[in-house]
């Protein structure tokens, strides 16, 4: 039996979710599935991936073949590389311990990329945000200043002028 680990989509119409799943090459994209190992959310930026990395690595090494999608989510989650330095544990090229220290350590680098992308998002958001409120700001000074009465100013030769004009009209 060949076995995929691929996407089974859920959700409703255009706002996917998916679940990560090990199945059966031969069964429907959302049918049946030997196991999940996990749900992918694209909706919110950056996607928030859950996955049970040893379980998919436990399938990986059990010949399974993740479809093109299921490879870059296993490949972002550490899933590839945790299989890599297995067989490598396997051939005798580095011990358990080695392995481990390299797959903690590239995950704490990871999540350290994340965070700055998260920490990016929320930076351009609130220098949106601020501009958003400045040009705001700037339209209701305009809008205040268009609305508000317009005094003439009168001089003290204003009424002299006036009171000529009447006495010549006399």
């Amino acid at each position: 039996m060949a076995v995929k680990l691929r996407l089974q989509r859920h959700g409703k119409k255009g706002k996917p979710f998916y679940w990560i799943v090990a199945a059966d090459a031969r069964s429907k994209r959302d049918g049946k599935f030997l196991e999940k190992l996990g749900t992918y959310n694209p909706n919110v930026n950056p996607a928030i991936i859950d996955l049970d990395v040893d379980g998919a690595v436990k399938w990986l090494q059990n010949g399974a073949q993740p479809t093109d999608t299921a490879r870059a989510i296993l490949s972002y989650k550490g899933a590839m590389l945790k299989n890599h330095l297995a067989g490598g544990v396997r051939k005798g090229a580095l011990t358990e311990e080695e392995a481990e220290k390299k797959f903690q350590a590239w995950l704490d680098e990871k999540a350290a990329k994340v965070e700055a992308k998260k920490d990016g998002l929320a930076k351009a958001d609130a220098d949106a945000k601020a501009k958003i409120l400045e040009a705001e700001k700037a339209a209701n000074e305009a809008r205040i200043a268009a609305a508000a009465p317009v005094v003439e100013e009168t001089t003290e030769d204003a009424p002299a002028e006036e009171a000529q004009a009447t006495n010549e009209e006399e």
